[in-house]
C-alpha cells in the first residue's frame, strides 16, 4: 500500500504530526493547559459533545476521545482572545474585506452585541433590549410578505435551539429552513427514503466490531471525521479488508499512527487502512459502482448456470426487495469499454473489488461529499444502496449504509424540524400542540434562497450560526445582491465574511458557545445533540464564558420571538429558557416516538438511538420493500468535461486545517501546503499537456452558462490526480461553481465536478500571489 508522498515526505494520519497540531492550536489561542483539561472531557456520556463532525461517541471511550480537528474546532471556542467593540472602531467592514478567511476568525471571541453603521461603515455595539426591538421592528414590518424572510441554521445548533427556531420560523408564518444539509448531504435525505424509506444511515457504531469489509466512496476521514480511524484501525487488527474509491491519496485511508498508542508513537509501526484504494475519477463513482454490481451478477449468473453456490442473496432479494431484475438487466447491458472510460479505472481493479465484496458476509458502505456534491449525487447514493442490496448488506449485524454527516449536530437539526419540505415536518402536531397554524407552502432551501436573494424576493435572513455567504456557490455574483437585503442577523461566536457582507439593517448577536457553561433561571443548562448513526447525546459546558454579555442559543431565538411575533400563550419561550428540561418535554410531546422520556435518557451512554426501521429490515417504502433503482446515465457529472480537451474537470476539497468554512490554518500538511491556499492540484501529465509548470500562477476560469466566472492567481501544484481533474480549496473556488450546477432532485451544489479552465495569470497578478 502506497503512502501519500506528494513532496517527497510521508504524510501518514495521527502520530507526532496530529499531536504537534493539537499543541499548536492551543498554543496559538493561548489555552494551553486549560484546553488540554478540556479535551479530556470531550465526547464522554457526561461531558460536551464536540462542536466539530458529527461522528458516534462511543459507550466505553478511549481515554482521550478526541481527533486533531475536534481539539482545533475546541481551541477555537474556548480562545483567550477577544473580539470586541475595540476592534472595531479600528477597522471598517471595507477594511475588514480584504482580510483571509483564517484572519478573520483569529481575531477571537465576539463578546458584545453590534450594528452595523452606515456613516462610519462600522460595527458598534447595542444593547441587547434595543437590538431586538429592532429586530422584530424590522420583521413585523415584513410580516405580509413573510415568504421574504429566511431563517437558516448551520448544523451545530442543539436540538432545543432547532426546535425552537423551526417553531420561530412556522409561527412567523414560513417554512423557508434551510440548513447545511442542503449543501451536503440533501441526496441522502433525498436518495435513501425512496430506496430503503429511511433518510439516515442504518450503521451503529458496534457494527464496525462485526463487519467483515468496509467500502469508502469519496469521503476523507483523515480530515472529516478522524475519530473513524479508532473504528478503522480495529477493524484492520481483525485483518477486515478496506476498499476505497477517491480520486485523491487521502492519508486517512491510507496509513495511521494512533496517538493513543505508545507502541505505534515510538516505533515505526503504523495501520495500513486501505487494502485496495482506486482513484475514481470525480464523477465516475455510479459507474464504478455499476461495474461491481455488473462483476456480481455475472459471477452469480455463471454460479447459477454451474449448479454452484449463489453469489447474490436470492432470499433477501425475493423477500426484501422490488426491482432487482430489472436492475440486473441494466447492468448485464451495460459495457464495460464505457464504465472503465466514466469511472477513469481497469476492469480488473473493479473486479478485484467486487471479488472482495462477494467474499465478505457482511460489509459496510461509507460515503461522504463526494458521492453526494453531483448533479446526479442522488444517484450515487442509490447506486450504493443497490450495491448493499445483491447480498442482503442491509439491516443485519455488521453491515449497512454509512453517510457520514459534517457538523455535529446537522442530522439533528433535520429531526426536529428544521426542514423546508413541509411534508417532512409534524405540522399537523404542531398545530395541536400550540394552537397556530403552521404554513403548509414549500420553503426555500438553500439554492432556492440564493434565487430568492438574486431576483430580490427575499428582504430578510436570519442566520442561526454558520458562514451562508462563504459557503454557497457563486460566490461574487451572491454578494453583489445580498447587499440589497434589508435585514441580515446573524447568531455567531467568532467574526467571519458573511458578518461583512451584510444588508442594510445589520446585527452581529453573539452567543455562547456548546463548551461554555450555560447558566439560567433554572440553574446550569445542558443540551443534545444527534450524532450520524442517529444516536441522540447529552452535552454538559464546563467552561467559563467568554463574556458577560454573551445569551445563549435557545435564549436569543426566545427573545427574537417575544419580539417578532404575536403572544401565544401556549408556547412558554421564557420558561423553556429557564429550563432546558421543559423544551425536551415539548420535543418529546411532537416526536414521541423518538423522544420519549428524553430527558431520562439523553445521558445514556452512547446515546440513545432514534428508530432506524431499514436496520430492522422494515421497509417504509410504497411498495413495503427495499427499492432498486435505474441509473438515469453512469456519469455522475455529464457536461463536466471529459479530460481530452482544454476543459478539465475541477472538485473543491477541505484541508486538515479547516472544517468547513472555519480555517484554523493556511497550511494542509497532508497535501504538502504550507502557508497558502490559493493552490490547485493538477497532474503532471497535464501540467505537460498544458505546457504548464508546478508553481506557475494560473487564473481558473468556470466553464457554463456564458456567465463569467473566475478565481485569479492560485499557485499549480503537481499532485497525484487523475488525469483531466483539478482540485481547489473548498470555499475559495465555490465563486466557480455556477448556482444552477446542482444536483437532481435534492439542490445540493455539485461542486465536486465543475467545468474549468486554466491559463497563466498575467505578469503582475502572479508576482502579487
Amino acid at each position: 500500500m502506497k503512502h501519500a508522498e506528494h513532496d517527497g515526505q510521508s504524510h501518514t494520519s495521527g502520530g507526532w504530526g496530529s499531536l504537534k497540531e493539537v499543541g499548536t492550536a492551543l498554543m496559538h489561542e493561548h489555552v494551553l493547559l486549560e484546553g488540554s483539561k478540556l479535551l479530556l472531557h470531550q465526547n464522554k456520556p457526561d461531558g460536551f459533545a464536540c462542536v466539530s463532525c458529527a461522528w458516534a461517541k462511543p459507550a466505553n471511550p478511549h481515554p482521550f476521545e478526541f481527533c486533531e480537528s475536534g481539539a482545533k474546532a475546541t481551541a477555537w471556542e474556548v480562545t483567550s482572545k477577544r473580539c470586541t467593540a475595540e476592534f472595531f472602531e479600528r477597522h471598517t467592514v471595507k477594511h475588514l474585506l480584504a482580510w483571509s478567511d483564517h484572519k478573520l476568525e483569529s481575531v477571537g471571541r465576539l463578546t458584545t452585541p453590534l450594528r452595523w453603521d452606515a456613516a462610519s461603515d462600522r460595527y458598534l455595539p447595542v444593547g441587547w433590549d434595543s437590538a431586538f426591538d429592532e429586530i422584530g421592528r424590522e420583521l413585523r414590518a415584513l410580516k405580509a410578505q413573510p415568504a421574504s424572510v429566511v431563517f437558516y441554521s448551520s448544523g451545530r445548533a442543539s436540538l432545543e435551539a432547532s426546535y425552537m427556531y423551526q417553531l420561530l420560523a412556522r409561527m412567523y408564518g414560513n417554512n423557508n429552513l434551510p440548513d447545511s444539509s442542503n449543501m451536503c448531504h440533501e441526496s441522502t435525505s433525498v436518495a435513501l427514503p425512496k430506496t430503503i424509506g429511511v433518510p439516515i444511515g442504518t450503521v451503529a457504531l458496534e457494527d464496525f466490531g462485526q463487519t467483515d469489509c468496509i467500502f469508502f466512496f469519496g469521503q476523507n476521514v483523515g480530515t472529516n471525521s478522524p475519530r473513524m480511524l479508532h473504528q478503522l484501525q480495529e477493524a484492520r487488527r481483525r485483518s477486515v479488508p478496506v476498499v476505497t474509491f477517491n480520486p485523491l491519496y487521502e492519508p486517512g485511508l491510507l496509513n495511521f499512527v494512533n496517538p493513543q498508542s505508545p507502541v505505534q508513537m515510538l516505533t515505526p509501526s503504523e495501520t495500513a487502512i486501505s487494502t485496495q484504494y482506486l482513484q475514481v475519477r470525480p464523477g465516475g463513482d455510479s459507474a464504478a459502482i455499476m461495474g461491481m454490481c455488473k462483476a456480481l451478477i455475472t459471477m452469480d449468473d455463471e454460479a447459477q448456470a454451474a449448479g454452484g453456490e449463489r453469489v447474490l442473496d436470492a432470499a433477501f432479494l425475493a423477500e426484501h426487495t422490488t426491482g432487482f431484475e430489472e436492475f440486473a438487466g441494466v447492468a448485464r447491458a451495460a459495457g464495460w469499454d464505457e464504465i472503465e472510460r466514466i469511472a477513469g479505472l481497469q476492469r480488473d481493479a473493479i473486479e478485484q473489488a467486487a471479488l472482495t465484496y462477494a467474499r465478505a458476509g457482511k460489509v459496510i458502505g461509507i460515503y461522504g461529499m463526494g458521492l453526494t456534491q453531483h448533479h446526479h449525487g442522488v444517484q450515487n447514493v442509490q447506486m450504493l444502496s443497490n450495491l448493499l442490496l445483491l447480498r442482503g448488506n442491509i439491516g443485519k449485524p455488521g453491515a449497512g449504509i454509512c453517510p457520514v454527516r459534517g457538523h455535529s449536530n446537522v442530522q439533528g437539526q433535520r429531526t426536529v424540524g428544521i426542514t423546508e419540505k413541509p411534508d417532512l415536518a409534524p405540522l399537523d402536531k404542531l398545530q395541536e400542540q400550540y394552537g397556530f397554524e403552521p404554513p403548509r407552502a414549500k420553503g426555500l432551501n438553500t439554492v432556492e434562497t440564493c434565487k430568492g436573494v438574486l431576483d430580490g424576493s427575499v428582504h430578510a435572513f436570519v442566520s442561526l450560526g454558520g458562514n451562508f455567504v462563504r459557503a454557497v456557490p457563486d460566490t461574487r455574483r451572491i454578494e453583489d445582491a445580498w447587499r440589497r437585503l434589508r435585514l441580515t442577523v446573524q447568531v455567531s461566536t467568532r467574526l467571519n465574511r458573511s458578518h461583512l457582507v451584510h444588508g442594510e439593517v445589520s446585527y452581529i448577536l453573539p452567543c455562547l458557545g456548546r463548551i461554555e457553561i450555560d447558566r439560567q433561571a433554572g440553574g446550569e443548562q445542558s443540551v443534545a445533540v444527534e450524532d450520524s448513526t442517529g444516536c441522540m447525546h447529552g452535552s454538559k459546558g464546563r467552561h467559563e464564558p467568554a463574556g458577560e454579555l454573551l445569551l445563549s442559543e435557545p435564549a436569543i431565538i426566545a427573545r427574537l420571538a417575544l419580539a417578532t411575533l404575536d403572544p401565544n400563550p401556549r408556547v412558554p419561550w421564557q420558561e423553556w429558557v429557564a429550563d432546558y428540561s421543559r423544551i425536551r418535554d415539548a420535543i418529546a410531546e411532537t416526536y414521541p416516538d423518538i423522544f420519549h422520556g428524553f430527558n431520562q435518557r439523553m445521558w445514556t451512554p452512547g446515546g440513545f438511538r432514534r428508530p432506524v426501521a431499514a436496520a430492522q429490515r422494515k421497509w417504509k417504502t410504497p411498495s413495503g420493500k427495499a427499492q432498486f433503482s435505474l441509473p438515469a446515465e453512469l456519469d455522475a457529472a455529464p457536461g463536466q468535461g471529459d479530460g481530452s480537451g482544454p476543459v478539465l474537470r475541477m472538485f473543491t476539497i477541505r484541508s486538515d486545517g479547516q472544517f468547513n468554512t472555519t480555517i484554523y490554518s493556511e497550511d494542509d500538511r497532508f497535501r504538502g501546503v504550507s502557508g497558502d491556499r490559493k493552490v490547485l492540484l493538477i497532474s503532471a501529465a497535464d501540467l505537460q499537456r498544458f505546457g504548464l509548470a508546478a508553481g506557475q500562477v494560473v487564473d481558473v476560469r468556470g466553464v457554463a452558462d456564458g456567465a463569467s466566472r473566475v478565481v485569479h492567481g492560485l499557485k499549480l501544484k503537481a499532485y497525484d490526480i487523475p488525469a483531466g481533474c483539478v482540485a481547489g480549496y473548498y470555499p475559495e473556488c465555490n465563486p466557480l461553481v455556477p448556482l444552477e450546477h446542482h444536483a437532481q432532485e435534492s439542490m445540493v451544489p455539485a461542486a465536486k465536478a465543475v467545468a474549468v479552465t486554466i491559463e497563466p495569470a498575467p505578469r503582475a497578478a502572479a508576482a502579487g500571489g
